[in-house]
């Protein structure tokens, strides 16, 4: 069987490629420009060409705060390219794997979010998640939606590359110590991707579809993860950061942020059988990958 991937270099794809070659999962990613949510044909092209036995979509507009000024683009890509990625599949009879994120939550609740709470996405972003959720769930009935949170990776733009850069570059940071979520590996997702598209594709029973959480166990703000990061990076390199820990309300940005990103994985454990690793458990690996790939020097 093989796994067609839309999304070719963002962190869950890249990290995706990876984990299939390690498992020796036939995989073909594309993305841009040959293949993009956008162009209905160059979809249609893509699962022909690859002939998969499930699709995983991997692309997205991911520019937070620019979505807020690019409304359009970001709606054209997670809505409305999905929904049509979602036809396409349905009238191959192909499974969907789409992937989403905890910004459909407002992040106003005490309580690790679970799928069936009502979304109220307060970004664009968020708002065109959402919007390519119901599309999903309207036009294909073989969908799993798995909604992730807070990823990082040895791969891409995301929060500890930032910190490794800020450490090196400034030697401190201020950070957001009121925000609350589970920093999640993309190669764990990606392990987490492979898991759910075997168990579907070997036993495709109908109650298994629909929405799911998975981010890693236990809960941090992103200060206390940058304090993680910057303890690692001392250990390794002997060379300390300062970390000033700050409120949202110190940090303006374009987009406002949930102040709780927590998700309930019972039901992904209950149904699949997966259980998430404790967020502190990948980091470590993942510094040790960047800074071999870049060198620490004063």
């Amino acid at each position: 069987m093989t796994l067609l991937c839309i999304g070719q270099t963002g962190q869950v794809a890249t990290a995706l490629q990876e984990r299939a070659d390690l498992r020796s999962t036939p995989i073909v990613c594309t993305g841009r420009p040959e293949t993009d949510l956008r162009d209905r044909d160059s979809l249609a092209r893509a699962i022909d060409t690859a002939d998969p036995g499930i699709v995983v979509n991997a692309a997205a507009y991911t520019a937070v705060d620019a979505a807020e000024s690019d409304r359009d683009s970001a709606f054209a890509i997670n809505a409305t390219g999905a929904a049509t990625l979602a036809e396409l599949c349905a009238e191959r009879g192909l499974p969907l794997l789409h992937l989403s994120t905890e910004y459909v939550f407002d992040g106003s609740d005490e309580h690790a979010y679970r799928e069936d709470d009502p979304v109220a996405p307060i970004n664009v972003y968020g708002a065109s998640k959402s919007a390519g959720e119901t599309l999903i769930r309207d036009r294909h009935r073989q969908h799993i939606i798995l909604r992730t949170s807070w990823v990082y990776s040895p791969f891409g733009t995301n929060f500890v590359k930032t910190m490794l850069r800020l450490a090196k570059e400034k030697g401190a940071a201020r950070v957001v110590d009121d925000q609350i979520g589970s920093p999640t590996n993309a190669l764990d997702i990606a392990d987490v991707i492979l898991q759910i598209t075997e168990q579907v594709c070997s036993n495709p029973k109908a109650e298994n579809f629909g929405t799911y959480h998975y981010s890693a166990s236990g809960y941090c703000s992103w200060a206390d993860l940058a304090a993680y990061v910057f303890d690692m990076l001392e250990d390794r390199t002997s060379c300390a950061t300062k970390l000033i820990r700050i409120l949202s309300s110190e940090y303006p940005s374009a987009a406002p942020r949930p102040l709780n990103s927590r998700m309930d994985t019972t039901k992904l454990t209950r149904v699949f059988g997966i259980r998430p690793v404790h967020w502190q458990s990948n980091v470590p690996e993942t510094i040790d990958r960047l800074l071999e790939d870049k060198p620490w020097s004063n």
